[in-house]
């Protein structure tokens, strides 16, 4: 793989944008790459600051290291937690790649993650499917909570002689038109196309008991309940570049954000604008934070990562999580399997299955060859299953040394420059970006602090292990706010994070997916701006005057603004 510093040769290329044009309408738009040391390009060409920025443009684009990496002489570190990022896991019982299930979600990253970028839509689930970065998202449709019986990212594949927690071939997906409250048309005439996905799962499907809790109590669904009070969403991954340099944000300063926000929503009666369960309008403070007691000392952190902001920094975020818990590849710092949500019925049912208990003996047999763990092999294959899968003294199958690595390669990769930034088209798309109002929730730029590291699991305690970005202007174009959209179909609880941006222009060409939105609904970006502005399904969307104002934008204005998000 050819990685290339920031520090590097111009790169030149052209791209033909359908819909756009310069000002010689014959020709085609430059794909623009130059000398980041040259001082010709404004400050938001440099994406991820003079420390976070690639100036690669190619089909790796997404995959190349930071300044601040090779700074560090992390260099080595980081192309060893890329191959560990690259390669499906297996069964195993040695070697980098060992220790897979019993259950996983996938047996790679980049199923999830092609490109190293963003999930592609899908019409059917399949764990093993290339592209696909779909979770399924299984909630108590009266709580909003996740389901008790299956874990939060729910898994379709398992190690023989273990069984899937859902059956995959029980899952439906399909993509239902939408038209909005304009017809799916601009005042000018043009018009566009608006899909979303149903997904259904058969009550069949699931292995275990379906288990919600109700009033601090587990209560088992029958199929009649589960058909009337289990909803089924999917969410897909985000791209993981530059997250290293969002991490590098101080917590006050997005705090600060949230407060900024907050006030004016109150001033003008919106007490009801920010969620509740992450924000208190009327004391302008946090009413949730993140923080991690199993691992860590509970130390509280703002919540950054994820559309539901369930993480708070990235050494304790989707990443560190994802290692773990999609493969189910254990280390030090986690020798236990990932389950369900309550921990115990994955467990139960499997010890009680005669298929199971039938091939458990030579399983583990081949796992625990030593017998190091003599609860395992009492001979009494009920309680030896349910032993081993709630055990909490798991061997390590992941090395502190490779974990490192991976995350300094997380926290190490850059963003691409900005593209087109000294064309007219993506100074004036940037200009009416602004003014219709779409900055105000898609924020461009933030400065990073001192960046000193957290860890929130305490794993990562010193400055020096990591890659940082102090002082650094970047273009994320995000708040880190959650907001709501009022969709069909919406997102769990209706709240979202604001996804950043950056980059994403690329995609088509690093071969991941090039759909917008959580669920991948949006096939371009004219679809995603337009999902924006709803007002049928409960509420009124927070961008829904910001998507009346792109309306009223003449056709060429509205190419002008899609042209500068495929640039930035």
């Amino acid at each position: 793989m050819n990685k290339l510093s920031i520090i590097g040769v111009a790169l030149m290329g052209a791209v033909t944008i359908v819909g756009c044009k310069s000002s010689d309408a014959d020709a085609p738009l430059s794909w623009e790459i130059g000398e980041p040391t040259t001082g010709d390009y404004p400050d938001d060409y440099y994406a991820g600051g003079r420390l976070g920025t690639t100036t690669v443009n190619t089909a790796t684009a997404f995959e190349q290291p930071t300044k601040a990496v090779e700074d560090a002489n992390m260099m080595t570190a980081f192309n060893e937690g890329e191959y560990l990022f690259e390669k499906d896991y297996n069964t195993n019982i040695d070697g980098a790649f060992h220790g897979l299930g019993p259950v996983y979600v996938r047996r790679g990253c980049l199923y999830c993650h092609p490109g190293y970028g963003h999930g592609a839509r899908q019409t059917s689930y399949k764990a093993d499917s290339h592209r696909n970065g779909y979770l399924l998202v299984i909630y108590d449709k009266t709580t909003n909570a996740y389901l008790r019986s299956v874990a939060s990212m729910p898994q379709t594949g398992a190690v023989k002689p273990f069984k899937a927690p859902i059956d995959e071939d029980k899952i439906r997906i399909a993509w239902n038109s939408y038209t909005d409250e304009w017809g799916n048309q601009f005042p000018d005439g043009e018009t566009y196309s608006l899909i979303y996905p149903e997904v259904k799962i058969d009550y069949s499907a699931f292995y275990a008991p379906v288990v919600v809790q109700r009033g601090g109590t587990d209560v088992v669904l029958t199929k009649e309940q589960y058909d009337n009070e289990v909803g089924v969403l999917l969410e897909s991954t985000i791209g993981i570049y530059g997250t290293g340099l969002t991490d590098a944000i101080d917590d006050d300063e997005i705090t600060a954000q949230w407060r900024k926000e907050s006030e004016y929503y109150n001033s003008i009666g919106r007490t009801d604008a920010l969620n509740p369960a992450m924000w208190n309008q009327s004391t302008n403070s946090w009413n949730s934070y993140y923080t991690n007691s199993l691992q860590g000392d509970g130390t509280k952190y703002v919540r950054r990562y994820t559309y539901a902001l369930s993480r708070g920094p990235i050494l304790d975020a989707a990443g560190a999580n994802a290692i773990w818990n999609i493969t189910n590849v254990t280390r030090s710092d986690r020798r236990y399997h990932y389950l369900d949500m309550a921990g115990i019925y994955y467990a139960q049912t499997s010890s009680k299955d005669p298929e199971v208990q039938a091939g458990f003996t030579d399983y583990i047999n081949r796992m625990d060859p030593a017998k190091a763990h003599p609860e395992w092999h009492t001979g009494d294959l009920e309680k030896d299953i349910y032993t081993y899968l709630t055990s909490k003294s798991l061997d390590a199958e992941m090395s502190d040394q490779q974990y490192k690595n991976l995350m300094i390669w997380h926290r190490g990769l850059a963003v691409p420059a900005a593209r087109n930034t000294t064309t007219d088209d993506f100074k004036e798309g940037k200009r009416l970006f602004s003014q219709i109002g779409c900055a105000t929730c898609h924020r461009p730029s933030w400065q990073t602090g001192e960046d000193h590291i957290q860890d929130p699991a305490k794993f990562f305690t010193s400055d020096s292990d990591m890659p940082r970005y102090p002082h650094q202007t970047i273009w994320p174009y995000t708040d880190f706010v959650q907001h709501r959209l009022w969709m069909k179909n919406d997102i769990r609880t209706g709240w979202c994070r604001t996804t950043p941006l950056w980059g994403r222009g690329l995609a088509g060409k690093c071969g991941s997916g090039v759909e917008r939105m959580h669920d991948c609904r949006a096939r371009n970006v004219m679809e995603a701006i337009m999902w924006h502005g709803c007002s049928q399904e409960g509420g009124k969307s927070d961008a829904y005057d910001s998507v009346v104002n792109f309306r009223n934008l003449t056709k060429y204005q509205r190419q002008q603004i899609v042209y500068f998000i495929e640039s930035i």
